[in-house]
């Protein structure tokens, strides 16, 4: 393993399919217009750790890209946090929203209490953890 697979993996990662809001940071200008606005959008986290998670969007965004983001775990906690996009993951498909394309996030900040209820959340879903191969066994699920 490479330095930058240990990076990756210093944190204990689950599957999930938990909602998440995504909320850009930073203003995009509109080409037509010229007039600023924000990205917002209500998407899925497909896996979830202490210092980032993958989630699945049609619209990735670019990595280095500053965001907001809002979790609400199965078992009643809520997570805000300031995140960049770390990565893209792009996929060419008909039915892209369920192709894998998405973005991983790195959590860069937020409440202390709320990492400390993540950190928890994960620990009791420990058997849904992520392989070295990125396959999981059982996902924590959430409507």
């Amino acid at each position: 393993m490479n330095e930058i697979q240990a990076h990756r993996r210093r944190h204990e990662r689950i599957s999930s399919e938990i909602p998440a809001r995504i909320s850009t940071i930073e203003p995009e200008r509109d080409p037509w217009t010229g007039r600023p606005f924000f990205r917002a959008s209500q998407e899925r986290c497909l896996n979830l750790s202490r210092g980032g998670a993958f989630v699945r969007t049609t619209e990735p965004l670019a990595p280095g890209r500053r965001l907001l983001v809002e979790i609400h775990l199965p078992n009643g906690t809520h997570l805000e946090a300031i995140a960049k996009v770390a990565w893209t993951k792009t996929v060419m498909s008909s039915q892209a929203r369920d192709a894998g394309g998405g973005i991983g996030i790195e959590f860069l900040g937020g409440d202390a209490s709320e990492f400390a209820a993540l950190s928890h959340y994960i620990e009791e879903n420990a058997e849904s953890t992520i392989d070295e191969n990125g396959e999981s066994a059982s996902p924590a699920k959430s409507d």
